[in-house]
């Protein structure tokens, strides 16, 4: 049953498939976050540097209620990740990153024109259209490795374009944009006076230290940076993300919605919170070979079975976007997948509009059991290569 004016979740297909609700498939390459980090690495990392007080603060906080926005010293320890111009007041602290792009997209685009694009996660690409806004999606494709064209963004803005939501590092392809083109849409956006949503879950993993970007927060005064413990950390239980803006008035207008929304965050999670960012590079070193060396399994796979699979190598991150060239949409495949006990994200998990041309589908390669799960899917290359070829030639003749 549709309900009218509540959006139906695009993901929802794919965890009927997989069967997320009775376990899940035994091997997972739908997940996209980087190797989970457990409370024993969290207190052992934390008292390694000498800080007891603060596993004896996780023993013996009390359950009462944070301040709404996050506490202070979380709201310190994440400001410290930005330059300069961001300080713990510029910081907003949410119950993930997914309620911070529901809340933005309520406090900036209701009633104006938005700008977003697809494919990508579901509340970057329509959120806004979800809070009451009007909004032009526009569609990236692999030809031109999965990048924004800064013309057609110029072309899709409105007298009441007042918004937009960028992603970088890419969900679900794991690519970057240049320094240049970040820089041009923040002109673009600073000229029409347009606030800029960074989504940037993925920042802080990119493959090569020399190709991250500034910050959107850092880089542009009326723009968002997004983050959550999810994707860098391994921190997704601990069910905290923020939103970093040099913009008061903005903020305001954030604290102002979130207090109809989970307005403050438990304090175990915040306590949480500050041991992983203060064990921040340990952590992110260790994913990061996690990630380079799944990521070269990964490329040896696509190599070997080039006649059915391509890519636009990812740059950043723990996600891919492969297209299957065989005789089978992404859905298909997905569900042959699923019955083999193998999980994967197809097409319809990024775009209610799929066609040929975006038909891919996403794997993730950030935790530690990914050699198996890649060693499951080329069996089950291996066991239906010969298939899929006849099933071609007979779609040919």
């Amino acid at each position: 049953m549709v309900v009218p004016g509540v959006m139906d979740p695009w993901s929802k297909k794919h965890k009927a498939v997989t069967r997320v609700g009775q376990g899940g498939t035994r091997h997972s390459l739908s997940n996209s976050f980087a190797q989970p980090t457990s409370q024993v690495e969290l207190v052992e990392l934390t008292l390694a540097r000498g800080d007891r007080e603060l596993v004896e603060q996780f023993n013996t906080h009390a359950l009462t209620y944070t301040p709404n926005g996050g506490s202070l010293d979380l709201r310190e320890a994440i400001a410290s990740l930005y330059g300069p111009a961001i300080g713990a007041d510029n910081i907003l602290v949410f119950t993930g990153a997914q309620v911070a792009l529901q809340t933005a997209a309520f406090a900036l685009a209701a009633g104006c024109h938005s700008i977003t694009f697809s494919p990508g996660y579901q509340s970057c690409v329509e959120a806004p259209i979800h809070a009451g806004g009007q909004g032009t999606v526009i569609e990236l494709k692999a030809d031109n490795g999965w990048q924004i064209d800064i013309q057609q963004v110029r072309a899709a803005i409105r007298a009441n374009t007042r918004y937009m939501v960028i992603n970088s590092p890419y969900n679900p392809a794991g690519t970057l944009m240049s320094h240049q083109l970040q820089s041009e849409l923040i002109a673009l956006a600073e000229a029409h006076d347009i606030t800029v949503l960074s989504d940037e879950v993925y920042r802080l993993l990119e493959h090569d230290i020399q190709h991250r970007l500034p910050a959107m927060a850092d880089a542009y005064a009326k723009g968002l940076s997004l983050v959550t413990l999810s994707k860098p950390w391994g921190g997704c239980g601990i069910t905290i993300g923020w939103i970093a803006t040099q913009d008061a008035v903005i903020r305001q207008r954030l604290v102002d919605v979130q207090y109809f929304g989970t307005a403050c965050p438990s304090r175990a999670s915040e306590l949480q919170a500050l041991m992983v960012l203060r064990a921040s590079d340990s952590i992110l070193e260790r994913n990061l070979v996690i990630i380079r060396r799944n990521l070269v399994l990964l490329e040896a796979f696509v190599t070997e079975y080039a006649e059915f699979f391509e890519w636009v190598r990812p740059s950043a991150g723990a996600v891919a976007f492969l297209k299957f060239k065989g005789p089978k949409t992404s859905e298909e495949l997905g569900q042959e997948l699923a019955s083999a006990g193998i999980s994967i994200k197809p097409a319809y998990c990024f775009t209610d509009r799929v066609t040929e041309e975006n038909d891919f589908f996403r794997v993730g390669y950030g935790e530690e059991t990914i050699p198996q799960a890649l060693g499951a899917l080329r069996a089950f290359v291996e066991e239906h290569q010969a298939t899929w070829r006849q099933e071609s030639e007979i779609g040919w003749t």
